[in-house]
């Protein structure tokens, strides 16, 4: 294997399949990324297992040939070289130089230890039954709207997972850890031409807008196991995840006794000074009457915290507490101006709620006094 590329060029496409790559000292080949060298192109290759990432790069390709190299320590020296064209080339079956001349520097080279390409696992092939297109950035922020409802507990793998509504010209993003839900939908830029319901892991959903690269749009593929995005060079493959998602829909209340409409950011900051003393898990409890929010947290042997914010309110007064880290996330999840709350009891759950680009609901269980 010999080939010359540009840094950049090369950095970029590493900086795509490195996300791939699996910290799993057990298996050091997935450690590596595999560099393939054909006609007038490199394919950069990475996967944990979960994740796989494929990646192909123009390269004036001198010799074929293949070879796995540390990804992360590869990415390293690549970007630490200088603006020029860099030169990879195998020297042994177990060894490859990575080297470039520069005018004020001369010439830098490193040698690295490689593994044997045909030990690399297989990349998935999927071929989906189903297609559609979906907007990077659009991916992107609805992720970030959902994802801190997302479970971190592996035992229950459909709550680590989010799941995607597809119909018509509508998508919807869910997500929820029993505690709390979070919900956002928005509009497509264009119909879907089936409907689409896949749990996906949230993990790997994360990485999505981050392998897209300058891309604007991405196509989906779903078959019967795993989910594949496409943008440009680019080819990103995770698994679906099995079970039958929460009934979200039942979950959120139509109605409810108390309401109240606030500013977003104003009720952020509150909620971050405030549960400076909610330590110890000691929640944050929100009393609503007469056009003001009263926040309030104690920690015992510690001391306490309240602030008011002047609001919109109606319907019954109402005390009610919530874990202060799921009332921040609520609070910084939307990038709107105003949020509405709705409550009907302090046992009951609490819905916080958005219109601005689509809907975005945020439902958090209360902590029982």
């Amino acid at each position: 294997m010999r080939f010359t590329i540009a840094k950049g060029a090369l950095l970029e496409s590493l900086s795509v399949v490195t996300k791939a790559l699996s910290s799993r000292t057990t298996l050091p080949i997935i450690s590596g990324v595999l560099v393939n060298a054909a006609d007038g192109v490199i394919v950069l290759q990475a996967t944990d297992l979960e994740i796989s990432i494929r990646s192909s790069v123009a390269a004036d390709v001198e010799e074929k040939g293949a070879a796995v190299l540390p990804g992360r320590l590869l990415a390293d020296v690549v970007r630490n070289m200088p603006d020029v064209a860099i030169k990879i080339e195998t020297t042994s079956f177990d060894r490859v130089t990575i080297s470039c001349r520069s005018e004020k520097a001369g010439t830098i080279s490193f040698e690295l230890r490689t593994l044997p390409s045909d030990d690399f696992p297989r990349f998935p092939e999927v071929e989906p039954d189903t297609t559609t297109t979906v907007s990077v950035q659009q991916i992107g922020a609805m992720v970030r709207q959902v994802a801190r409802a997302v479970s971190r507990d592996e035992a229950r793998p459909i709550f680590t997972g989010i799941l995607l509504v597809i119909e018509g010209d509508d998508i919807r993003m869910v997500a929820t850890d029993s505690y709390r839900l979070a919900i956002k939908s928005s509009k497509l830029p264009a119909t879907a031409p089936e409907r689409i319901e896949v749990v996906i892991p949230a993990k790997a959903l994360e990485e999505v807008p981050k392998v897209a690269g300058s891309a604007e749009f991405m196509t989906m593929g779903l078959s019967a196991n795993q989910i594949v995005f496409i943008a440009g060079e680019t080819t990103y493959v995770t698994r679906r995840i099995e079970g039958t998602f929460p009934n979200y829909r039942q979950l959120v209340p139509a109605e409810g006794t108390t309401h109240m409409s606030v500013d977003r950011q104003e009720l952020l900051e509150a909620v971050k000074r405030v549960s400076i003393l909610a330590q110890q898990n000691a929640p944050i409890r929100m009393k609503i009457a007469d056009s003001t929010l009263t926040l309030t947290a104690m920690t015992q042997d510690v001391g306490d915290a309240s602030e008011d914010l002047m609001v919109e309110t109606s319907g019954e007064p109402l005390e009610i507490a919530f874990n202060h880290a799921f009332l921040t996330a609520a609070a910084s999840s939307s990038d709107d101006e105003k949020l509405a709350f709705l409550a009907t009891s302090p046992l009951k759950p609490g819905v916080f709620s958005a219109k601005g680009d689509g809907e975005y609901t945020y439902l958090i269980m209360p902590v029982r006094p």
